[in-house]
């Protein structure tokens, strides 16, 4: 690890550095240096002096900084003297730059500033364009200007050659002054200065950038800052709309500024091709009425305080979103931040001491807690005499009074009068040298200094000229008051004395060295710390977090901080640091103001020790972020994959509670953009299938509602599920949800097989202001399903894509704990994919693949509109393999001939599977399978595969002995588990149900109610099942709706509603315990894929598509609102989520809201179509 230098300002303007391989502060050699600013970068230190003017700091190099010098000699040739310096009036001048436009004799050059030295005299360049040359350097040409060349021709008229000298620069090490510019106007007096830039997001390495503000609120850029000229060479303007106070530059595009209004200011626009940005964009301060007081920026952090000495981190910073998403509060009370390299946090605190952020990395940029910097100062041990004649006065706030202001260890002394000896050697503005030897003027009594005898005594800076003493001074109109520290138990409360007044310094005089805060503060900090608990008996001492009270009354007096700068220190979270190390009780999970660590200590000493478990301390609000890099399925045109860069900040507050953002930083067209998703608005993660990425969507209320997901893909399997569980995760913190699904919940499976689960509340199924659909909140369990079914005490049944059927073995309502975890097994399936070859008759050739320019593709899916080969179909996902090859499927319903073909008269019609006359198109279905292998909390339920399952629902305060659950094998017989119950979910054995048919549906709902649906579309009812016959007596028939076959049911409490082949919903009639089979089907609605009725008869549906939407995936989540006993059909739909969802089960959810009556909807209902008012009696239709 290279050392580097932390370096610090005091309240004289002393300037002291500490390096990362010693413990112990250093001031500079050069006493006569007083800066009241100091920004330091990679490798340099920039500094303001009182005197106003700037100056810079290089660290010592191998490699020496020298700068080139050239200037131009031009002659012509006349007839008599040949070629002289004689030109022509209309030439070029005879000692000039390259262009000839610049005068530039030898004598011109001089020396910008005393940091440099020539290395020698001037020569001649004696080789041309690189080459060496034998002319003396001389290159010939036609005329000024031309193209010159080491040759002499018989028509050279004009010759030049390049004259070189060397500067070097000195004063590496070292403090010195840059000159002002000439002949350019030079910035006011600087107030603040700032450098950065050094690690722009396109290209680093670069030399940093140097800003400043003047005390007229003016913003300077420092122009010409070249690795050859370290100084640079100019000061340029930058219009800003308002006053500005201070300014911050981040070492990458990242530039804020703070203005007297107490606002801040933020340039966009930066780069290296325009360094000093293109607008200025405001943010509001933090507190709404506390104005900020400093800012600091780093790579891709803010961080402010405010003037009543409170710390704020700006969330969701980036080069894309320079401007930042938020304010959040981070404990601890701080003259000023600074952020060094990593985006380290270093700090000056109110009770003037040095602080270092712990914790703070890539993944939690706003760190863990204050710790104090702990490094000795001086190099001897003497004691300054004790001041007994010392008066201490003036207004003290509670964190100032009985402050120590030491950062020394606790068990050391005070260093010396005189500072130690440093290397660097005086600035090179010095005017006389051996000032740097004359020791520190002893302060008196009355906290002055004598000057060095011998010496021009140095005009008084009045302290209005700090720009912290005109922000420190309003201190008691903007700072709120701090609580007082907590007192020991059974001590009487006692009111401070009051403090004499410290006598205020003259206006002007030799005794009074310039300073950049109000002494009056200092020296009554100084003298409370020397008198310790006599001035305020009963009050609280506050001390450096992690340092104990000095020992001694009489040592000398440390440095008392105002500035701090880290930007050259190159530590990290894990760094080594003696002087870092944080001691005492006080961990890096508390960050403490100084009054709280006093507090604490004094509990500690005073308190038993469980009384100080009972009052805990508070915590300090965190930030925590994950950044990665995914693709972006840009969804407007042109629509392609952008790679991009992913942030999810996730914000702590000091309750415990949790707020997170995601971000995604794209560049279109060289401009850097980015989108945010609030994680409380996000309603879904689900993994899609997008051009064989591991993709997955985002979902929002808004983008919910206009079909438009967010579509993110990964790298990797393993990246694709990390991101998943780590956004998950984060949704359920923001919603209080934890462990595994309540028995409450909805389940549902993606077309892909995923499954999903929401957890209800009352207002889901409320009368009145139900709960809308795209404001669900889905989550993923680990499976892989088809379809799923629930009840209210936690059974939960699915069947896989090959049949199998499954059961749930997780718990419920609660975490797992150790000795009854979540049983997670190995869970498979097997899936068949499918494509279809097409082909058209035609009388030459027969049936062949050269179809019509209206038909479709001769390979296609099953609708035929959709372009499938056998080359460009994958399987669902990349988690899936392929497990056989293209073989063709005979098992085709309406039957196939030997080959495998299906005929018809045209497409698309229905397909059998013989020839006739009349068919001239014919399609034969291959297929192909692949399965997938993953872990889970489902338990394999053997040996028979299933089609469908229905779990009896019931209320969640029922009891049961055994829980009815029924089935169809693959072949279409009906089954009837025994022995399942919510101890044994897996039940015991299967009960087979006689039929005369196979069948392809079936549903139990309330009392025992079983209706089943046959491969031919016949609907039966059984009867007579109850517990003590589980299986029934008998089958009834039910006519079917006229001319509609249906294909699937679902049975709730007291309703029967069904889906036909066309995707129409229908309602039966006429339900009652006398006559459970009704009377007729009603026609409800189009548009339905499947459908689940609840134990609170609530009605939810997979609906086909959406309304509007025609480019929508097939299958959308769709609630039926207006349900009511007087209303048992519904009044309207509320679409959901939607796009790839296959099935859908509310089965379980019987949270039931309090009934009210409820009002006539307003508006137009979000219904996929207008009712039909339909009703068939037995299979006749009537007029309702």
């Amino acid at each position: 690890m290279p050392i580097t230098l932390l370096w610090a300002v005091d309240v004289y303007g002393r300037v002291y550095s500490l390096s990362t391989a010693s413990g112990r502060w250093e001031r500079v050699t050069d006493r006569l240096l007083e800066l009241k600013r100091v920004t330091a970068g990679k490798g340099r230190s920039w500094g303001i002096g009182c005197d106003h003017h700037v100056y810079l700091n290089l660290l010592p190099s191998e490699t020496s900084i020298r700068f080139r010098e050239e200037t131009y000699e031009n002659q012509r040739w006349n007839p008599v003297d040949g070629f002289t310096d004689v030109l022509l009036p209309t030439d070029r001048w005879p000692w000039s730059d390259v262009t000839g436009m610049t005068s530039q004799p030898l004598h011109s050059f001089q020396l910008p500033a005393l940091s440099w030295e020539w290395e020698g005299d001037w020569y001649v360049d004696q080789s041309c364009g690189g080459e060496p040359s034998q002319t003396g350097g001389w290159e010939y040409a036609v005329d000024f200007p031309a193209n010159f060349s080491p040759d002499k021709k018989w028509n050279s008229c004009v010759r030049r050659r390049r004259w070189i000298r060397y500067r070097r620069y000195t004063a590496q090490g070292t403090w010195a002054k840059i000159p002002l510019d000439q002949p350019k106007r030079p910035p006011l007096p600087l107030c603040d200065i700032s450098c950065g830039g050094w690690e722009m997001s396109d290209q680093s390495g670069r030399y940093p950038y140097l800003w400043a503000v003047s005390q007229q609120g003016q913003v300077w850029f420092r122009e010409g800052i070249h690795p050859r000229v370290p100084e640079g060479s100019s000061w340029e303007e930058v219009e800003v709309p308002k006053e500005a106070a201070q300014i911050s530059a981040g070492p990458g595009d990242l530039l804020w500024a703070m203005l007297w209004d107490g606002n801040l200011m933020v340039r966009t626009g930066l780069s290296l091709d325009c360094p000093t940005g293109t607008s200025w964009v405001e943010v509001d301060s933090p507190g709404k009425e506390v104005e900020a007081l400093h800012v600091s920026v780093g790579a891709s952090v803010v961080w402010v305080v405010t003037k009543d000495y409170k710390v704020w981190f700006r969330r969701g910073v980036n080069s894309h979103n320079p401007c930042g998403s938020g304010w959040i509060s981070i404990g601890g009370e701080m003259m000023m931040v600074d952020v060094g390299l990593n985006d380290q946090v270093w700090a000056v605190g109110e009770d003037r001491g040095l602080y270092f952020r712990m914790g703070v990395t890539p993944a939690e940029p706003s760190g863990n807690g204050w710790i104090p910097i702990t490094a000795q100062w001086g190099t001897t041990k003497e004691l300054a005499p004790p001041r007994d004649d010392c008066e201490f006065g003036g207004h003290l706030t509670e964190a100032s009074q009985g402050s120590v202001l030491s950062c020394t260890d606790s068990d050391s002394d005070l260093g010396p009068t005189d500072p130690p000896a440093n290397t660097s050697t005086p600035a090179l503005e010095a005017v006389d040298p051996s000032a740097a030897e004359t020791p520190i003027p002893p302060l008196t009594a009355e906290g002055t200094s004598l000057p060095p005898q011998g010496d021009t005594p140095k005009p008084f800076i009045p302290t209005s000229d700090s720009f912290i003493t005109s922000l420190v001074s309003d201190r008691e109109k903007t700072s709120t008051p701090q609580p007082p520290a907590p007192e020991a138990p059974q001590e009487e409360h006692r009111d401070p004395s009051p403090a004499p007044i410290l006598p205020a310094p003259k206006a002007a005089g030799p005794e009074v060295p310039w300073s950049n805060v109000d002494l009056e503060g200092v020296e009554a900090a100084r003298s409370a710390r020397a008198e310790g608990p006599s001035l305020c008996e009963g009050a609280a001492a506050t001390y450096p977090m992690g340092l104990e009270p000095p020992q001694g009354v009489g040592e000398e007096d440390s440095p008392v901080w105002a500035w701090i700068s880290g930007g050259s220190c190159d530590v990290d979270a894990n760094s080594q640091i003696s002087w870092l190390s944080p001691t005492g009780p006080l961990t890096s999970s508390l960050s403490l103001t100084p009054v709280q660590s006093a507090a604490w200590s004094e509990q500690q000493q005073e308190e038993p020790r469980e009384e100080i478990v009972k009052k805990p301390l508070e915590r300090s609000n965190s930030v925590w972020v994950r950044k990665g890099a995914l693709r972006w399925w840009r969804d407007w045109k042109p629509q392609r994959w952008v790679d991009v860069g992913v942030a999810l900040e996730q914000s702590t507050m000091s309750g415990g509670r949790k707020d997170s953002i995601f971000f995604i930083y794209y560049t279109q067209y060289d401009e850097k953009k980015y989108l945010h998703v609030l994680i409380n608005e996000v309603t879904a993660l689900v993994p899609v299938l997008r051009d064989c990425h591991y993709a997955f969507a985002v979902y929002t209320a808004q983008r919910t509602r206009q079909r438009w997901p967010l579509i993110l893909a990964a790298q990797t399997e393993i990246d694709m599920k990390e991101w998943l569980s780590l956004l998950c995760e984060c949704c359920c913190e923001c919603r209080g949800i934890s462990g595994p699904p309540s028995r409450q919940a909805l389940w549902s499976t993606t077309s892909k097989g995923d499954v999903m689960v929401h957890e209800p509340s009352y207002s889901l199924e409320a009368p009145a202001h139900a709960l809308s659909c795209d404001l669900m909140f889905w989550r993923q369990v680990p499976g892989h399903l088809r379809c799923v079914e629930s009840n209210s005490l936690g059974l939960v049944w699915g069947v896989g894509w090959d049949g199998t059927a499954w059961v749930y073995s997780g718990r419920y309502g609660q975490q797992p704990t150790p000795g009854d975890a979540v049983q997670v097994h190995t869970q498979t399936d097997v899936r068949n994919i499918h494509v279809y070859e097409n082909q058209r008759w035609n009388p030459m050739t027969g049936y062949t693949d050269k179809g019509l320019p209206t038909d479709r593709p001769m390979w296609s899916d099953e609708s035929g509109l959709k372009e499938c080969t056998k080359g460009n179909t994958h399987p669902p996902s990349p988690q899936w393999s392929w497990v056989t090859e293209w073989v063709v499927d005979y098992k085709v319903p309406g039957g196939t001939d030997k080959e495998g073909w299906q005929y018809a008269a045209d497409f698309p019609v229905t397909f059998h599977g013989h020839k006739t006359i009349k068919d001239f198109v014919r399609r034969r279905r291959w297929t192909r399978k692949c399965n997938i292998t993953l872990r889970g909390p489902w338990q394999q339920v053997p040996p028979i595969h299933l089609s469908d399952i229905s779990v009896m629902p019931c209320l969640a305060q029922s009891r049961m002995e055994q829980v009815p659950v029924w089935a169809l094998s693959d072949k279409g017989d009906v089954l009837c588990r025994l022995g399942v119950c919510p101890q044994n979910p897996a039940g015991s054995s299967w009960l087979h149900v006689g039929t005369d048919q196979p069948f392809k549906s079936i549903s139990i709902g309330g009392a025992n109610q079983v209706w089943a649906i046959a491969k031919d579309g016949a609907v039966f009812y059984r009867g007579s099942v109850s517990p003590q016959n589980p299986a029934g007596e008998c089958w009834y028939h039910i006519p079917s709706p006229l001319r509609q076959t249906l294909r699937q049911l679902s049975v709730g409490r007291t309703s029967v509603f069904a889906v036909d082949e066309n995707s129409n919903l229908w309602y039966r009639q006429g339900l009652t315990p006398s006559y459970p089979q009704g009377s007729a089907w009603e026609l409800i609605s189009n548009n339905v894929t499947k459908v689940s009725v609840g134990p609170l008869d609530q009605l939810w549906i997979i609906a086909d598509g959406v309304p509007g939407f025609p480019g929508e995936t097939t299958g959308s989540v769709c609630h039926r609102l207006g349900l009511g006993p007087m209303q048992p059909k519904g009044q309207s739909w509320d679409y959901g989520l939607g796009g790839g969802w296959e099935h859908i089960s509310v089965r379980g959810n019987s949270t039931e809201a309090p009934r009210h009556p409820q009002p006539a909807p307003a508006g137009t209902p979000r219904s996929p179509v207008t009712p039909r008012p339909q009703t068939q009696v037995n299979g006749n239709a009537v007029g309702v």
